[in-house]
């Protein structure tokens, strides 16, 4: 195996974590391809690579539960940077909510923010 592709990432609306993914946190859209039934496929990803996010639109009661909470809680997913203050400044002025001001640890520069569902992420400028 190579590398990993992709995740999933359950969202009430495609067109919601559009405007989130792409509009403020500046992801690409790799694919969005129509599959009927209201049904889509939605990729996108960081400008810079790495794994891409599946948008799978909620379905169902237990889907619908698991919006915002994808990882109990926990930072589920690590946005790594190579300018934390250029990226920190530009999220927070497109309103994405941290939880947190910018730390040093032995790792690297970190906050914690929110998506629009309230899953946790981290910022990171490795050390």
């Amino acid at each position: 195996m190579a590398s990993l592709g992709m995740v999933t990432l359950v969202v009430r609306s495609y067109d919601e974590a559009l405007g989130f993914f792409v509009g403020a946190l500046g992801f690409t859209v790799v694919r969005d391809h129509d599959l009927g039934d209201g049904k889509r496929w939605v990729v996108v990803a960081p400008p810079g690579g790495g794994a891409a996010l599946l948008l799978a639109r909620a379905v169902g009661a237990e889907q619908e539960a698991a919006v915002g909470r994808q990882t109990g809680g926990r930072v589920g997913w690590f946005l790594e940077t190579d300018s934390f203050a250029r990226d920190h400044a530009r999220m927070r002025a497109a309103g994405v909510v941290f939880e947190e001001e910018p730390r040093p640890e032995p790792y690297g520069v970190v906050a914690v923010f929110r998506d629009l569902y309230g899953n946790r992420w981290d910022l990171i400028e490795p050390a």
